[in-house]
């Protein structure tokens, strides 16, 4: 499988690729690349039914040109703690950002939230965020607005009286709780229509069967979330070698 940087040539397959409806994977399989590069890339430039290869292959030129004249104050700004390559950590970084788009984030929170999720504290202040995304204040209080009015941040003051955004170890919790609550309205107007439209006819069987399937999936779901709620609770543990790996919730 091959490394380094997209050409220009496969970025044209790529387009080529979106057009034909291919998914992100197909056209990986066709390149000979990893998904992960096909879906960021395509992300990061518009998306699917947005991307021009010609469009895409100068801004990752700009990019790069961008990068390069950071360079010497960028590792120094960012040191990684535990021993992390600072690019690999980058990267990452654009790669859980892309993740989370795909999910309906929009780019910014989804930066933000990327950037919280990979600092060890899981909470930085508004002028870090600027620091670390390279982003102006205005966007970052937008994107923690957006992030607070959804639960996915909360602010805390610390011992400087600074506002401090963090990322809530229950925020998975409650939206996967939240999420099987939503079925409720499927399940209803489901049972709702198979009354009307006469039980044991077709299209009657047909929804009940739909609302028996979301109800217990719904059901699967909110107990699952229960019974695993204490994993988001693991804690590392500093070894001798100054590593940290999971460690149970703490008892009594």
């Amino acid at each position: 499988m091959p490394g380094g940087r997209l050409t220009q040539q496969e970025r044209q397959q790529i387009a080529l690729g979106l057009a034909d409806g291919l998914a992100y994977a197909e056209i990986a399989r066709r390149l000979d690349r990893p998904t992960s590069t096909i879906t960021r890339e395509v992300m990061r430039n518009g998306g699917p039914t947005a991307y021009r290869a010609d469009l895409a292959h100068r801004a990752t030129e700009r990019r790069t040109h961008r990068r390069r004249e950071a360079a010497p104050r960028g590792p120094e700004a960012f040191p990684q703690p535990h021993g992390r390559d600072p690019e690999a950590v980058r990267e990452y970084e654009e790669l859980f950002t892309t993740v989370l788009m795909q999910a309906g984030t929009p780019k910014m929170m989804a930066r933000v939230q990327a950037c919280l999720y990979t600092t060890d504290t899981g909470s930085l202040t508004a002028a870090e965020l600027v620091q670390r995304l390279q982003v102006s204040p205005a966007s970052i209080s937008k994107a923690i607005t957006f992030l607070e009015s959804q639960g996915l941040v909360r602010r805390e003051r610390d011992e400087r009286r600074r506002d401090r955004y963090v990322v809530d170890d229950d925020i998975w919790y409650e939206a996967m709780v939240a999420s099987a609550r939503s079925l409720a309205q499927v399940i209803e107007a489901a049972r709702k229509g198979a009354g009307i439209l006469g039980p044991g006819t077709p299209a009657a069987v047909r929804l009940e069967n739909i609302a028996r399937f979301v109800d217990f999936v719904s059901e699967s779901m909110t107990r699952a979330a229960e019974q695993a709620r204490e994993v988001l609770h693991t804690k590392a543990v500093a070894t001798p070698g100054d590593t940290a790996e999971p460690s149970g919730p703490a008892t009594g």
